[in-house]
C-alpha cells in the first residue's frame, strides 16, 4: 500500500499541536489580561461628568468633610450623592456667575438633579454597605484612594472580587482608628496616622471578623 502521507507530515502535526496549545495559553492570559484592565475595570479612568467636580480643590484646599456632601455614609449602604442644594450653599455666594457652574444652577431652578455617573458602581448582584465598613474603621482612601489628589474623579481600584476579599480575609492590615476614617493625606491629622501602632489591634478592638463567605456579599 502507498504511503498516503509525507514523512514531514509527522513534524507538522507536532507543530500544529503544540502551536495550538501555545496560542491557547496567549488566549487565556489576554483574557485574563483584558478582564483587569482599565479598559474593562474603569480603575484610573476619567469619567466625564456634567460639571467637573474637583476633589483635589473641595476636600484638600477647602478642607470640606467628605460627610459634607456624602451625607449618609455613616448611616446607609449608600454613600449618597449630594443634591443640588448642597453645591448651591456655597455656589450661589462663590462662583456664583461661573460659566462652568451653569448646569448647577439651571438644576437648582428646575428642581431636576444633575445627571452625575457614578464613578465606584458595584454590579447589582453584589451587596455592599458604606455604613459597617466606616463602623468598623475602614477609610474612604482604603477604597477610594487620594481623592484629595484628584482634580477629577477616577477609580482608583478595580472593585473585582478578589480586591475586596484581600481585605476580607485579613481585615487587620486595613481597619484603622474610627477617628481618622474621613481623614485624607493632607488633613491636619493624616490618614498615615492610622496605621496600626506597636500593640494596637484595630480589628481586634473593632471586633473585625475575616468574612470570606459567599453570602456575605451575593444575597
Amino acid at each position: 500500500m502507498p504511503q498516503i502521507f509525507h514523512p514531514s507530515m509527522n513534524t507538522i502535526s507536532r507543530a500544529t499541536i503544540f502551536g495550538a496549545l501555545f496560542i491557547l495559553a496567549l488566549a487565556v492570559w489576554l483574557a485574563a489580561t483584558l478582564v483587569r484592565s482599565p479598559y474593562s475595570t474603569n480603575a484610573g479612568v476619567i469619567k466625564e461628568q456634567p460639571v467637573p467636580f474637583s476633589h483635589q480643590h473641595h476636600v484638600a484646599e477647602c478642607a470640606i468633610d467628605c460627610r459634607y456632601c456624602h451625607n449618609s455614609v455613616e448611616t446607609s449602604s449608600f454613600a449618597g450623592i449630594p443634591p443640588t442644594e448642597t453645591c448651591m450653599n456655597c455656589h450661589s455666594q462663590l462662583w456664583a456667575d461661573s460659566p462652568l457652574l451653569a448646569p448647577v444652577r439651571e438644576s437648582y431652578r428646575s428642581g431636576t438633579p444633575i445627571a452625575w455617573n457614578r464613578v465606584h458602581d458595584l454590579p447589582d448582584f453584589a451587596y455592599f454597605d458604606h455604613s459597617i465598613h466606616v463602623h468598623k474603621g475602614v477609610a474612604c482612601i482604603t477604597c477610594h484612594g487620594d481623592v484629595d489628589r484628584m482634580p477629577l474623579m477616577w477609580r482608583e481600584a478595580t472593585l473585582h472580587m478578589d480586591w475586596c476579599l484581600d481585605c476580607h480575609r485579613e481585615p487587620q492590615n486595613f481597619v484603622g482608628s474610627r477617628e481618622l476614617v474621613f481623614a485624607t493625606n493632607s488633613s491636619p491629622q493624616p490618614i498615615a496616622a492610622a496605621t496600626v501602632p506597636p500593640n494596637q489591634n484595630w480589628a481586634l478592638k473593632y471586633h473585625v471578623q475575616s468574612k470570606t463567605d459567599c453570602t456575605v456579599c451575593h444575597r
